[in-house]
């Protein structure tokens, strides 16, 4: 890591996950949280820099373009946003592709792949593997940790069995 409390996490978590790279889904919560270390280390770096902080490279805009985009990596996956406003730099319209959209393509085969394991057939799923199956997805993409409940407070999971094609079971909670 390119910083010293990040460093020191990264070894402890290194450390208690057996000394040698893991393949533990929810490793990836760990790993996210070191590389937030060494993120909040560097923008205490950048913050204290006069090179970067200087009055010299703050731009103020003169005139409204009417259009912003912007692309950044964050600890989720690239966020692209585009913005466009009206003359009064009002927002009239946001489109945002965000990590859940470029990820999803693994979550779901993540997903399948583990509904695959877990659901034996004959079997009826019980909650402690829809449990599991929603843990295989939230893994991916912390945002789902929150993002994807109801009001009233529980996720509207649903699994679907197909059998030669066709709809065999369905369940859901």
């Amino acid at each position: 890591m390119a910083t010293p409390r990040a460093q020191a996490a990264f070894e402890e978590m290194f450390a208690t996950l057996g000394g040698h790279p893991c393949k533990a889904l929810l490793a990836n919560h760990w790993a996210r949280l070191v590389e937030m270390v060494q993120n909040a280390e560097m923008l205490e770096r950048y913050c204290a820099d006069p090179d970067i902080t200087s009055d010299r490279y703050r731009l103020i805009p003169r005139e409204i373009t009417g259009t912003g985009i912007g692309i950044v990596e964050a600890m989720r996956g690239t966020l692209t946003h585009h913005y466009t406003c009206d003359p009064n730099g009002i927002c009239t319209s946001a489109n945002l592709i965000v990590g859940t959209t470029n990820n999803n393509a693994p979550i779901q085969m993540v997903t399948k792949k583990v509904a695959q394991a877990l659901i034996a057939p004959g079997k009826e799923p019980d909650q402690g593997i829809l449990n599991m199956i929603e843990m295989a997805f939230r893994a991916f993409d912390p945002c789902y940790s929150c993002a994807t409940h109801s009001l009233p407070g529980q996720m509207p999971l649903e699994v679907r069995i197909y059998k030669g094609g066709e709809l065999f079971r369905r369940f859901q909670r």
